[in-house]
C-alpha cells in the first residue's frame, strides 16, 4: 500500500519539521504561561502557592493539553470520514449530545444521591455523542449535499443544548452550580483522577487512530481507491466514527462542549503544511489542538481575572476568523 501513497520531497519534510519544532515550543511556552500566570502569584517557597500550583493550575493545564489535542484530532477524523472541511464534533451535534446525556446523568444521580466517577461519565457522554452521530449517518444517508448534512448536525446541536437547558432550569439549586460551568465549558475543577482516566481513554484512542494513518491515506483519494489497496472501508468508517465519537465524548465529559477547535485546528494545520496525510495531521492536530486550548484557557483566566471567561467564548473567537479565512482561501482557489 505504501508504494502507490504520496512521497514527500525534501522541501516538504524541512516544512514539517519546522511546523513541528514551532508547535513544540509555543507547547513548552505556553505550559510555563498557564503554571505561572494567575490572579494569585505563585511564590515555590509557600505552602499555598504550591498547592494552587500543583493541585489546581497544573491538573487543568494537563487537561487543556490532553483534551485540546483530543478535540482536534476528533476534528480530523469526522473530516476524513464525510470530506468535509466543516465536520467537527461541534458542528455536527455530536458535542452536544453527548452534554446532553452527561447533563439528565448527573441531575438523576446527584438527585438520588449517587456520586459518579470518571468512567460513569465518559459511558454517558459516549452513549450521547454515539445517538447524535446516528442520527447524522442516518442524514447523509438520505442526502448527498454536504451543506444540508451540517444544517442538520447545527440543529441537532441545538435541539440537545435546549432540551440541555430545560434540564439544567429545573435542577435542584446545588445541581445547578456543579452544571453551570462545565455545561459552558470549563477546564476548572479538574483532579489529578480525572487526568489520569482521561489519558488512559486518549492514548488507547490516539494509538487506534495512528494505526489506521495508512487507510486513511488511500481512504482520502477515494473509496475505489481504497479498495482496490485493500482497504475494508466499511470497516475504516466505522472505526473513524467510534474513535472520533469517544474523543469528543471524553472532552465533553470533563470540559463541556468547546466550540470550534475540532474545525480551525485541523483546516489551519492543513494549510500551514499543505498536506492533509493522516501520517503527518494525527499528531500535528494533536498538538496544534494543545496549543489551541492552552492558549484559550490562559486568556479565559487572565483577560478580566478575576473574573473568568468559559472557555467556548475563547475558543469561538479564536477560531471563526481561522475557519472563515480557510474557506474565503478555498473557494479563491477554486475561482482561480
Amino acid at each position: 500500500m505504501s508504494g502507490n501513497l504520496p512521497t514527500y520531497t525534501n522541501y516538504n519534510k524541512m516544512r514539517y519539521v519546522l511546523v513541528f519544532a514551532l508547535l513544540a515550543a509555543l507547547l513548552v511556552a505556553l505550559c510555563l504561561l498557564n503554571l505561572m500566570v494567575g490572579s494569585v502569584s505563585v511564590d515555590v517557597h509557600s505552602e499555598t502557592a504550591r498547592r494552587i500550583l500543583f493541585d489546581i493550575r497544573l491538573p487543568r493545564l494537563m487537561a487543556a493539553l490532553v483534551l485540546g489535542g483530543a478535540l482536534s484530532v476528533a476534528g480530523f477524523l469526522l473530516q476524513t470520514f464525510f470530506n468535509n472541511p466543516l465536520a467537527g464534533p461541534f458542528v455536527l451535534g455530536i458535542s452536544s449530545g453527548a452534554k446532553l446525556m452527561v447533563a439528565m446523568v448527573m441531575i438523576f444521580a446527584l438527585d438520588a444521591g449517587i456520586i459518579l466517577n470518571s468512567w460513569g461519565l465518559i459511558v454517558a457522554a459516549f452513549v450521547g455523542a454515539m445517538l447524535s452521530m446516528g442520527f447524522v449517518l442516518m442524514i447523509s444517508s438520505r442526502t448527498k449535499t454536504m451543506g444540508i448534512l451540517i444544517i442538520c448536525g447545527i440543529m441537532v446541536g441545538y435541539f440537545c443544548s435546549a432540551i440541555t437547558e430545560l434540564f439544567v432550569t429545573f435542577a435542584k439549586d446545588t445541581n445547578i452550580v456543579n452544571l453551570h460551568n462545565w455545561s459552558q465549558g470549563s477546564f476548572a475543577g479538574i483532579s489529578w483522577n480525572n487526568v489520569a482516566v482521561m489519558s488512559i481513554v486518549v492514548a488507547l484512542a490516539m494509538a487506534s487512530t495512528i494505526l489506521l494513518a495508512k487507510p486513511m491515506s488511500a481512504y482520502q483519494l477515494g473509496e475505489a481507491y481504497a479498495r482496490n489497496l485493500g482497504v475494508n472501508v466499511g470497516r475504516l468508517r466505522l472505526y473513524l466514527i467510534l474513535i472520533s465519537s469517544l474523543l469528543a465524548a471524553c472532552v465533553t465529559a470533563f470540559a463541556g462542549p468547546i466550540a470550534f477547535v475540532g474545525i480551525a485546528v485541523p483546516q489551519l494545520l492543513k494549510r500551514v503544511l499543505k498536506s492533509q496525510q493522516p501520517g503527518w495531521m494525527i499528531p500535528a492536530c494533536f498538538l496544534g489542538g494543545s496549543v489551541f486550548c492552552l492558549l484559550a484557557d490562559l486568556m479565559a483566566r487572565v483577560l478580566f481575572a478575576p473574573t473568568e471567561l468559559s472557555i467556548s467564548v475563547v475558543t469561538s473567537v479564536l477560531g471563526a476568523p481561522i475557519v472563515i479565512w480557510v474557506m474565503i482561501k478555498k473557494q479563491g482557489q477554486r475561482d482561480a
